[in-house]
C-alpha cells in the first residue's frame, strides 16, 4: 500500500507537500474519511471529474432549458447528458474560513481530501494566505501526483488559464492562487522556496495539459509576464520531457499521440463560446476533451482526467447569464462526448461544480418562455396574455437575474435588455457578481458511482475517487 502522505511530502521538496485524508463533521471537527467501497466493489480503470465552475443548480436548470430551446423545444423537458446518471449527491462547498467559497479552496478539497482556506492551493488551513513560509510548512497531498506515482496517465483540460485555481489544484501548491507567474509573487515572498504555479506545471509529471494562459509561461520578449524577459517555460518543458507544445487546434490534432502534450491556446482565458468566431484557431472544450481521452486511453493502466468548464463562472461574474449558459451547453457537449467514448464498466464519470452563484430563475413565466427573455405570463391568463408582465414600476422584467453584481439598479430601473449578450439586472451593486454558498450537485456514473449519495462534504469527492480506483 502506498503511503500518500510520505509521497506528497517527498514531492514537496520540489514544490510544497502532503497529509492524511480527513473530512469535517457537523461541528467543524476533522475526522477520518468515511467513504470507502467494500473490497469486492467494482474498481475504476479511469476516472473523469467534470467541474462546471460556478455551475450551481439554478445554472443547471437554466442551461437545461436554454439547451432545449436551442433545439426547438420548449426547454423544460430537455435532459442534459449527465442528468441521466443514477447517482446524485449534494455537496457542501464552504471553505474553512469562508461561508461562501472560492475556487481555490473548493478545488483543493476535491484534489487533496481536505478543506482549506479561501484563496490557497494544495496547502492546509493553518497556512495564512500569502505566506510562503506557511505554505511550505502545511502541504497537502495532490491527487495528480498520486495518480502518476501509481502508474496512471494524467490529464488536465480547462477553458480558463491552465494556471487558474481549479486546474492548478491537480498539480500545484501555492500560498496564493494569484501566484500564477513569478512576477505575481510579492517581492517580500520571493526567494523563500515557493515556486509560481506555471513553474510547478512544467516541473510536474502529467500527460496532457490543455487550456489558456500563455502569458504566465513566457518573458516579455515573447509577450509574456515572467520576470526573465527571455523565459520560455514550454520550450524547457519540451526539452526535458520530449513532449510537444502547441498553441492552436490544428497543431493539437497533429501532435504525436504517444508523447505528452502541452496546449496553451490564448494569452489568458480562452474565448467565450458566445464570442467565438468562425475559423477560430482555439479548440473547443469538447475538442480538448476528445484529444485528452484519445491520448490518455493509450495507457493500459488507466487515467485520471480533470475537465473544467471554467468560463461558466466568468459569465456569471460579469452578470451575463447568456454567456454562462453558452459555456454550460458546451460543457454538457464535452460530457456527452466522454460518455459516448469511454466504457461505463471501467470509467467513473463525475460531474459537479466547485460552487454556485447568486443566480435566480423567477417571475412565473409561461412554459417555453425564452429563458433569456422577459417574463410573459402562462397561457390562459385573463389579460395581456402575450405581453410581458410589468413590475410595480410599470416596466417588464427578465426571468433570470442576480442578487448582486454589475447589473445592479441605481435610481430608476431601466427596461431590461434581453438576449445572449445582455447583462441581467441585479440588486446589490458590485463590480463583479459573487459566488453563492448553497450546496451544489454531484452526478456519477460508472464503477464507484453508487457511493455518490446523500449530503457530503466537498473533500469527500477525493475519497470517492481514491475508493473507485481501489486505493483506500
Amino acid at each position: 500500500m502506498i503511503n500518500h502522505r510520505a509521497l506528497a511530502i517527498a514531492a514537496a521538496s520540489l514544490l510544497l507537500g502532503a497529509c492524511t485524508t480527513t473530512t469535517v463533521n457537523t461541528y467543524g471537527e476533522e475526522t477520518a474519511a468515511s467513504s470507502v467501497a467494500p473490497p469486492d466493489a467494482p474498481r475504476a480503470k479511469n476516472v473523469i471529474l467534470f467541474v462546471g465552475d460556478g455551475m450551481g443548480i439554478s445554472t443547471i436548470t437554466a442551461a437545461r432549458i436554454y439547451a432545449g430551446q436551442k433545439k426547438g423545444m420548449s426547454g423544460e423537458e430537455y435532459v442534459l447528458p449527465f442528468e441521466t446518471f443514477d447517482n446524485v449527491a449534494l455537496v457542501k462547498t464552504y471553505n474553512t474560513n469562508a461561508q461562501v467559497p472560492d475556487s481555490a479552496g473548493t478545488a483543493t478539497a476535491m484534489h487533496s481530501g481536505e478543506k482549506t482556506r479561501i484563496g490557497v492551493l494544495g496547502i492546509g488551513a493553518d497556512a495564512v494566505r500569502g505566506s510562503c513560509e506557511d505554505a511550505l510548512a502545511n502541504p497537502l497531498p495532490l491527487l495528480g501526483e498520486e495518480a502518476k506515482q501509481r502508474g496512471l496517465a494524467l490529464g488536465i483540460v480547462t477553458t480558463t488559464r491552465i494556471t487558474h485555481a481549479t486546474p492548478a489544484s491537480v498539480y500545484a501548491r501555492s500560498a496564493d492562487r494569484d501566484w500564477e507567474a513569478d512576477s505575481a509573487i510579492p517581492e517580500g515572498e520571493r526567494g523563500k522556496g515557493c515556486a509560481d504555479i506555471a513553474s510547478q506545471l512544467v516541473a510536474a509529471d502529467w500527460d496532457v495539459a490543455l487550456g489558456g494562459g500563455i502569458a504566465a509561461f513566457f518573458g516579455s520578449e515573447m509577450g509574456g509576464r515572467r520576470l526573465d524577459p527571455a523565459a520560455n517555460l514550454p520550450g524547457a518543458w519540451a526539452a526535458r520531457t520530449g513532449g510537444t507544445f502547441v498553441s492552436n487546434a490544428a497543431a493539437l490534432e497533429d501532435a504525436p499521440l504517444e508523447k505528452p502534450v502541452l496546449g496553451l491556446f490564448s494569452p489568458s482565458h480562452m474565448t467565450y463560446m458566445a464570442e467565438r468566431e468562425s475559423g477560430s484557431q482555439e479548440p473547443t472544450l469538447t475538442d480538448m476533451t476528445a484529444q485528452a481521452i484519445a491520448r490518455l486511453n493509450r495507457d493500459p493502466d488507466g487515467f485520471y482526467l480533470l475537465v473544467e468548464g471554467g468560463r461558466i463562472d466568468h459569465g456569471h461574474h460579469a452578470g451575463q447569464a447568456g454567456y454562462a449558459l453558452e459555456e454550460a451547453v458546451e460543457f454538457a457537449r464535452a460530457i456527452e462526448y466522454a460518455i459516448a467514448n469511454t466504457d461505463p464498466e471501467e470509467t467513473l464519470i463525475m460531474v459537479t461544480a466547485d460552487h454556485s452563484h447568486v443566480f435566480t430563475i423567477a417571475g412565473y413565466p409561461r412554459r417555453g418562455n425564452d429563458i433569456l427573455g422577459l417574463v410573459v405570463p402562462p397561457e390562459g391568463e385573463m389579460a395581456n396574455a402575450d405581453e410581458p408582465l410589468a413590475a410595480s414600476d410599470g416596466k417588464p422584467y427578465t426571468t433570470l437575474g442576480y442578487a448582486n453584481g454589475p447589473g445592479a439598479i441605481a435610481g430608476e430601473r431601466p427596461r431590461p435588455d434581453t438576449g445572449v449578450s445582455a447583462r441581467q439586472q441585479a440588486t446589490v451593486p458590485l463590480g463583479s457578481e459573487t459566488h453563492a454558498g448553497e450546496d451544489v450537485a454531484l452526478y456519477a456514473q460508472g464503477p464507484g458511482a453508487d457511493e455518490v449519495r446523500g449530503v457530503i462534504e466537498q473533500n469527500v469527492i477525493y475519497d470517492l475517487i481514491r475508493s473507485a480506483f481501489g486505493w483506500n
